[in-house]
């Protein structure tokens, strides 16, 4: 297991970041090693964040240090997508079986965590993100199928896109955790614009399923003092709560979102005109 520490960076630092600073503090690479469990420790909202590669053997998900606890899900509650082979999830005594873009939530308390493979050729790739819990609620199984979808956007504009809310309050209990997948039309490149920040909660966005050679240009940063970062496939972005988050593709493509903070109120987000964009 390797586990990488990022602190919380001050918008107005963050204004004189250049690219390997943003890249530095915002960007996650390399989560998905064979074999492995690779995790990142964030001081924004305490999300940690990461990925499991289990091959011939499983992978236990262990409680690092800055947890401070025995077990990773003492006082923590769990978000798992599959985003690679079949596999499943091994939470306490009770097995799921988990497809490619099935969910899973493991919820405080729910035991000992652990990852397979079905066929170590074409292995499982769980990505994880979790919160900090004050409650224990059910870990539950999301189907892709069972998930509350709703259609959003334009072809005229370039971002007509399926939002998948899998982790959600309209699908099962959480404390503060809120995740779920959009995945972009063909030809439809935009997410997210116009664009909005939230003030209450920060959020954690995986980009997956691109080619070798496709990249997002992610945006970010404060309205009036935009950035960005070039984004390839199975990177994440930590987007602090002062920041905007959205971006254009060089094809389709999508991404896992997931929230964490004051609530799970999925539409509590404020709005930014187009004007106010710099």
């Amino acid at each position: 297991m390797t586990i990488d520490i990022r602190q919380v960076s001050h918008p107005e630092a963050v204004r004189s970041f250049d690219t390997a600073a943003l890249r530095r503090h915002f960007l996650l690479q390399d989560m998905f090693r064979p074999g492995e469990v690779s995790l990142t420790y964030s001081h924004i909202e305490r999300f940690v964040i990461g990925g499991a590669v289990p091959m011939a053997k499983p992978l236990v998900l262990p409680a690092p240090k800055p947890l401070g606890t025995a077990s990773f899900l003492a006082r923590r509650e769990l978000g798992i997508f599959n985003i690679g082979g079949a596999g499943s999830v091994r939470v306490g005594d009770s097995v799921y079986q988990l497809d490619k873009r099935d969910a899973l939530y493991a919820g405080m308390g729910a035991g000992e965590v652990s990852f397979e493979s079905r066929d170590p050729a074409n292995p499982a790739r769980f990505y994880l993100l979790s919160t900090p819990a004050h409650a224990s609620y059910d870990t539950v199984l999301i189907k892709l199928a069972s998930a509350k979808t709703m259609t959003l956007g334009e072809q005229a504009s370039g971002n007509r896109r399926s939002i998948a809310q899998m982790i959600h309050p309209d699908v099962c209990k959480t404390c503060q955790l809120v995740m779920g997948m959009t995945t972009l039309d063909e030809g439809n490149l935009w997410n997210t614009m116009p664009t909005h920040v939230h003030d209450r909660r920060s959020e954690v966005y995986l980009y997956f399923d691109l080619d070798a050679d496709a990249r997002v240009i992610h945006l970010m940063g404060e309205p009036d003092e935009t950035r960005h970062l070039i984004v390839a496939n199975e990177e994440a972005i930590l987007s602090p709560n002062w920041s905007i988050h959205s971006g254009v593709g060089t094809r389709a493509y999508t991404f896992i979102w997931g929230m964490g903070g004051d609530n799970i109120d999925y539409t509590d987000m404020d709005k930014v005109p187009m004007d106010a964009l710099r």
